[in-house]
Order: C-alpha cells, then sequence, then structure tokens
C-alpha cells in the first residue's frame, strides 16, 4: 500500500492539470495537524502563488539619480541601467549593484591626512612625494586627484570589474603621471610659475593612462598642495628663488624706465627733426627767393643801367640811413663847418668789442 506522500503515474495518459490538483488535494488530505485532524487551511497553491509573487517582486529595483545601475546574471554583466525605476530577474538569477557616478572622490599622493581639524595634520610620505625633475633636480611633489566614476555606456562597469582596485590603481597612475610631467619639467618652473601647467599636463596624462586600461574612472582635477625642494636644500633652494625675484624685479623697473625715456627721447628728437625741416624750408625758399629776385633785377639792370643803378643806390639809402645818427646841410653851410669826429666811443670801448655806428655827414 502506497504511503501518504507517495504517488504512482497512472497507466493510461490523463490531463496533467487534474491529476496535479488531485496529488495536491491527496497532499493536503495526509498532512496531520497538531490535533491529529486532517489539513483544513489556505490551498498549497495560494501560498506558492503568494511565495512566487513576492519572489518576482524582489527584481524590482528603482536606481537614484546619482547612480547608475550594473545588472548582473550570474555573476555575469547583462546590462546597465539608467536612473530610474527597473526590473531584474530575481535573486539568484540576476542581481544588481548601484555605484555613485557623481560623487567625487579623492585621492591623496605624497602625503596622507592624520586628521581634519581644525587645525588640519597631514603626514609627509617621501616614498611618493619625491620626484625628479627635467635638469636633474629633487623636488618633493604632494598633490590630490579628485575623480568620479565615468558615467557612460560602459563607465560603470569598468570600474567595477576591470580592474580589482580601483582607488590603488588611480593612485599609482598618478604618480606615474606626475613623474612623467616632472621628468620634462624644469624645477624653476615647478617651483614659480609653471605650477598650472604642471597640473593640467599631469592631468591630461593621467586621463589617457586611466583611459587605455579602461578604469572607467573621469579625472576632474589634479591640484598640487604643496611643491618645494627636500628640506635638506630648502634653504639654499628659497635664496635662489629670492635671487630670481630679484632679478626679475629689477628688469621690471628697468623696462619701466626705458618705457618713459625712449618716448620722450624720440618725441624731442621728432621734434628737433621738424624743426630742423622747417628751418630748412624756410631757408631754402628765402635763397630762392633772394635768388630770383637779382636775377630780375639783373635783367631790369640789362635793360637801363643807369635808371636800375640809381634805383639801387636809393632802396639801399632807405634801408641804411634810417639806423644812423645823421646831420643833412646845405652846400653853403656845409663849406663852413668845422669837420668834427667823436672819439669817445672809441676810447671807451673795450678790447675786441665791436666798434659803433657813428653818423656822417
Amino acid at each position: 500500500m502506497p504511503g501518504p506522500f507517495e504517488w504512482k503515474p497512472p497507466s493510461s495518459p490523463k490531463d496533467p492539470v487534474d491529476e496535479l490538483r488531485k496529488l495536491m488535494q491527496q497532499v493536503r488530505s495526509n498532512m496531520p495537524t497538531r490535533d491529529g485532524k486532517p489539513w483544513n487551511g489556505p490551498s498549497p497553491f495560494l501560498v506558492l502563488g503568494i511565495g512566487l509573487l513576492l519572489w518576482l517582486a524582489t527584481g524590482i529595483f528603482i536606481v537614484a539619480p546619482d547612480e547608475r545601475g550594473v545588472v548582473l546574471r550570474f555573476g555575469k554583466v547583462a546590462r546597465e541601467a539608467e536612473s530610474g525605476p527597473h526590473y531584474h530577474l530575481p535573486w539568484p538569477i540576476e542581481s544588481v549593484l548601484r555605484p555613485s557616478v557623481t560623487a567625487i572622490r579623492k585621492e591623496e599622493i605624497g602625503f596622507r591626512t592624520i586628521t581634519q581639524g581644525p587645525p588640519a595634520r597631514y603626514q609627509s610620505v617621501p616614498v611618493e612625494a619625491l620626484m625628479l625633475t627635467g635638469d636633474e633636480n629633487i623636488v618633493s611633489s604632494e598633490f590630490i586627484v579628485q575623480y568620479k566614476v565615468r558615467a557612460d555606456s560602459s563607465g560603470t562597469t569598468d570600474f567595477l570589474f576591470n580592474v580589482r582596485d580601483p582607488d590603488l590603481a588611480l593612485k599609482a597612475a598618478a604618480e606615474a603621471a606626475m613623474r612623467e610631467v616632472l621628468g620634462r619639467t624644469d624645477i624653476d618652473q615647478v617651483l614659480t610659475e609653471g605650477k598650472e601647467q604642471v597640473q593640467q599636463d599631469t592631468q591630461k596624462v593621467l586621463q589617457r593612462i586611466l583611459d587605455l586600461y579602461d578604469v572607467g574612472i573621469e579625472v576632474v582635477t589634479v591640484k598640487l598642495q604643496d611643491v618645494a625642494p627636500p628640506d635638506q636644500v630648502n634653504d639654499a633652494f628659497k635664496d635662489v628663488i629670492s635671487a630670481q625675484q630679484d632679478k626679475e624685479r629689477l628688469i621690471n623697473e628697468a623696462t619701466g624706465y626705458a618705457n618713459d625715456v625712449v618716448p620722450r627721447a624720440r618725441g624731442e628728437a621728432a621734434q628737433l627733426i621738424n624743426e630742423a625741416e622747417g628751418y630748412q624750408g624756410a631757408k631754402t625758399r628765402d635763397a630762392t627767393g633772394v635768388a630770383q629776385r637779382f636775377v630780375a633785377l639783373q635783367q631790369e639792370y640789362a635793360k637801363a643801367k643807369q635808371v636800375t643803378r640809381r634805383r639801387l643806390y636809393l632802396e639801399t639809402m632807405e634801408v641804411v640811413l634810417p639806423g644812423m645818427n645823421k646831420i643833412i646841410l646845405d652846400d653853403l653851410a656845409a663849406h663852413q663847418a668845422v669837420p668834427y669826429l667823436p672819439l669817445e666811443p672809441f676810447l671807451n670801448r673795450r678790447p675786441g668789442e665791436a666798434a659803433p655806428r657813428s653818423g656822417g655827414q
């Protein structure tokens, strides 16, 4: 005789649904209770259905706006999901990972933060900080790298599964990128005005390395915290930097003085040139006029010599006589006057002094 939970298939094929229903009724009728009475509770189908619904409902998941979902099917990446409600097959068939793609993460290279403070306390890590520059000098470089998970079609998957430890990989790549950039930069540029260029070049090199290995990380910024020579030669480098600053200051002062003097000298030179050109033009025109006047007089003299000669004499007297002390006498008075020559001005004249002009009869 078969036991209470034993079932033998019929010899002839029948409806499987009816057979399954009969089997469940047989199981329920043979299930004992505490008092030995048959089971009269909810139908096993109902319990099984509710359990199945609850199991299927576990596949509903929501991806937040700052997250990206990665659906795994038996541990293998099946797809990525954007923000919003989604569904995946319940565990253990499928599962979902939801890393944040907007959170800014930070890695410290060359130093470690002991306490946030205030005041903050830091500890230097020389094995990471000491680097060789392009002119074969050693510099201590401490910097931070801010990054986030790349939010594209494959960035989240790469971040989760391509690299075993993305943070450690980023730290090693950042140190290598900084060493590469400093290796082609002189120490003077690193310590003075070249810091911004070093940061930009390091960020580009680091992003290229991460993309080469498909790490799934986007570098937001590379920021130098402290760049200084090693402690053993720090004082000497400070003296060198101070001398360079003095040199630049003196050069700026000399350039300012030159910018003040040279334009003024050029202006004065231009003024003198203009005055000379004006004087040259005036003298040239005067000489040309005198020459033309002489030619005209010569032509008139050739036509009427006596008249022209007398006219020239009268015009000359008109110019000479107004500036002289003179006495005009008629013929009778001129014969009766005693000739007089004033010598006092000549006697009182200093050596080398021009003789005074005297009047005449």
